[in-house]
């Protein structure tokens, strides 16, 4: 649960972040995490880290690393985390991938999978956020594919770090912002009003499995396995090039053979991976494991 201040109390004050505590605080967040902050974000982590010193009443970011470093910093490592890393996202955000995915890479692993006897697609949304991307897989999953592959088993996995996006992501209630792309029919049977409140019905929200994960963590990933497509939007970023490796590294292990890989569409996979083809849609890239 996130700390509220009391009305009609100043918060604390603290002192800026000497650049030694910078450094050793983004040390620390980038060995446990895989995120980096670079130089010029300086004012960032300041700016975040500042939210955890109010919240705990600390007047200086030296007594907060003390406090990550004694008994009680793993209590804290999730509130740190949830307070560095944005979420921003949406329904259908990136919809020519979803385009593809539905009109192109299921029907052709369907096809592949049946000369084996398989008859199960996993997807996996890597960086799920307040579940918006899921979700839409979800809705897409029920609204398009299943009645057109009624004896396939669809499976959607939502991961992210951030324990906080992730109990939004599982009540699956939104505000206007997140559901302004979901087309109208979708909207009329799969969500109910209550207000300025959108909530997404039960059965889509009981076909996603939400789970907190850090994908920086190798060992929490090798449990992560026989995907058929992961969606990566917007996570790559957090990254220096040699936790992006990593990262990548773990997703390709994660991925069946010939399965698909997308990243935001500010990101590439260009010079930290040569495992993966890239694979050219309308206004989309996929990259598919060899």
């Amino acid at each position: 649960m996130s700390e509220v201040l009391q009305p009609n109390v100043a918060p604390p004050q603290f002192t800026k972040m000497p650049d030694d505590m910078f450094n050793q605080l983004r040390n620390f967040i980038y060995s446990r995490t895989g995120i980096f902050f670079a130089d010029n974000k300086k004012y960032l982590l300041e700016s975040r880290v500042g939210r955890r010193l109010t919240a705990l009443g600390l007047k200086s970011f030296r007594e907060y690393f003390v406090t990550l470093m004694n008994g009680t910093g793993a209590a804290e490592m999730p509130l740190l985390v949830n307070a560095i890393t944005i979420n921003e996202t949406f329904f259908f955000r990136n919809e020519p991938q979803f385009d593809a995915l539905e009109r192109i890479l299921v029907p052709e692993l369907i096809e592949k999978k049946r000369a084996t006897g398989s008859n199960k697609i996993r997807i996996w949304s890597a960086a799920s956020s307040t579940g918006e991307e899921p979700y839409t897989i979800a809705l897409i999953i029920k609204e398009k594919l299943q009645p057109r592959y009624p004896t396939v088993r669809f499976e959607v996995v939502g991961t992210d770090i951030n324990t906080q996006v992730l109990d939004v992501a599982r009540r699956g209630v939104y505000k206007e912002y997140s559901i302004r792309n979901v087309p109208r029919n979708y909207m009329t049977k799969y969500f109910s009003q209550n207000g300025d409140k959108f909530i997404l019905n039960d059965d889509v929200r009981r076909s996603v499995d939400f789970r907190q994960l850090n994908l920086f963590d190798k060992d929490a990933m090798r449990v992560m396995r026989d995907f058929d497509v992961v969606f990566a939007a917007n996570v790559l970023i957090y990254f220096d090039f040699n936790s992006k490796q990593a990262v990548v590294s773990s997703i390709y292990n994660s991925l069946n053979k010939g399965g698909y890989f997308f990243v935001g569409y500010s990101e590439t996979l260009y010079g930290l991976s040569q495992a993966f083809k890239p694979v050219h849609y309308d206004k989309a890239i996929a990259y598919r494991k060899e």
